[in-house]
């Protein structure tokens, strides 16, 4: 098991809401509205990053909370030692800062990243291959985060610079060279790391995908389209001799930060965003169930699902359920109702929600 005694106070609609005697697969049914999706955006804050609705910690808190909220969960350790204790939460008198604590002391958001692999799939990314890139790319990055933790430090420090490089390029004034080499250097150093994090993703992605079977899940071709070099110093050169173009730009026009994910139906060799719904819904699910194979090789893995058996066929659903039990990750699943899930509520934990209270339905195996 992940993450066990999980409890969420003043969050969304669920004022104190405790969660105990997690398994393999728990799953969470209620009404649309009753705060299941809630409980999965709370789990997900315990990666780095803003969860998966990327809600402002203004949004997240009870309005009679004063702006703060506190989730907390243990986690089983591998050797059988005591649980970590994790916890993530925002005091009301500084509300728009984020704490984490591990067994107490005061942590690192970024440092989540050590102790657990969380990854997720909501309705909103149904849209994924429609959507724009950026969006690709943070859901790559989301992928690299969960098998690297200092995915999340590149990430962060490249943007940092990226913002300051773009600042000094929009300036009335030309920038001082010397100052704009050291930003350069930033960018290059955390932007290679960056490029090449993502490339090794979607290397094993890829070498995970071509093992599975091509039936029932439409099987996915992912490549990267880079938006410049991925070596260290020739992104450092590119950026150099790229100066006067993107200061007239008012922007950096090369770099991992114009990377883009290419996704083709195998099958069908059409690119992604073409295809029906229910073959881009089964292209995203093939590649989350061989992301899911992967995480769980490393660190304890959370898989969070919000509403996806619900719109699958009986088979669809079945395979779904079996390489979910083969990807060793803790699964947690949202649905309306109990039917979709009949083939595993025997071997999971149920609760049902409503108004942001939760109620266990079957009893401790």
């Amino acid at each position: 098991m992940a993450l066990s005694r999980i409890s969420l106070t003043q969050f969304r609609n669920h004022p104190q809401t405790g969660l105990e005697d997690t398994r393999r697969f728990n799953l969470l049914v209620g009404e649309n509205g009753a705060g299941k999706t809630n409980v999965l955006e709370a789990l997900s804050l315990f990666a780095p990053g803003r969860g998966l609705r990327r809600a402002a910690l203004n949004e997240i808190a009870q309005s009679n909370a004063a702006g703060g909220f506190a989730v907390g969960a243990s986690l089983a350790q591998a050797d059988g030692g005591e649980p970590v204790r994790l916890a993530t939460l925002v005091e009301p008198h500084r509300p728009g800062r984020r704490l984490v604590r591990v067994n107490g002391a005061e942590a690192s958001a970024v440092s989540l990243g050590e102790w657990l692999s969380i990854f997720w799939l909501t309705p909103a990314m149904d849209r994924l291959f429609t959507d724009s890139a950026g969006a690709r790319r943070r859901f790559m990055d989301r992928m690299a985060l969960a098998l690297d933790p200092a995915h999340a430090r590149h990430a962060a420090r490249y943007e940092g610079a990226l913002r300051e490089r773009n600042r000094l390029l929009s300036d009335d004034s030309p920038p001082d060279p010397a100052w704009l080499d050291g930003v350069e250097a930033q960018l290059a150093e955390h932007g290679s790391a960056l490029a090449q994090g993502r490339a090794r993703l979607i290397t094993a992605i890829s070498e995970e995908l071509a093992i599975l079977p091509e039936e029932p899940f439409a099987r996915p071709a992912l490549r990267i389209i880079s938006g410049g070099p991925i070596e260290q110093s020739a992104l450092a050169v590119a950026l150099r001799e790229n100066r006067r173009q993107d200061r007239g730009a008012g922007r950096t026009l090369v770099g991992p930060h114009r990377d883009e994910l290419e996704v083709i139906m195998a099958g069908k060799g059409l690119p992604a965003a073409t295809c029906s719904t229910g073959e881009q819904k089964a292209m995203l699910i093939a590649i989350t169930l061989a992301h899911a194979g992967l995480a769980a090789r490393g660190r304890p893995s959370l898989l969070l699902l919000d509403e996806v058996a619900a719109h699958l066929d009986p088979l669809r659903r079945e395979t779904l359920f079996e390489r979910l039990r083969e990807s060793g990750a803790q699964v947690w699943l949202t649905g309306t109702e109990l039917a979709p899930f009949e083939a595993i509520t025997h071997e999971a934990a149920v609760w049902r929600v409503d108004g942001g209270k939760l109620e266990r339905l079957n009893q401790t195996i």
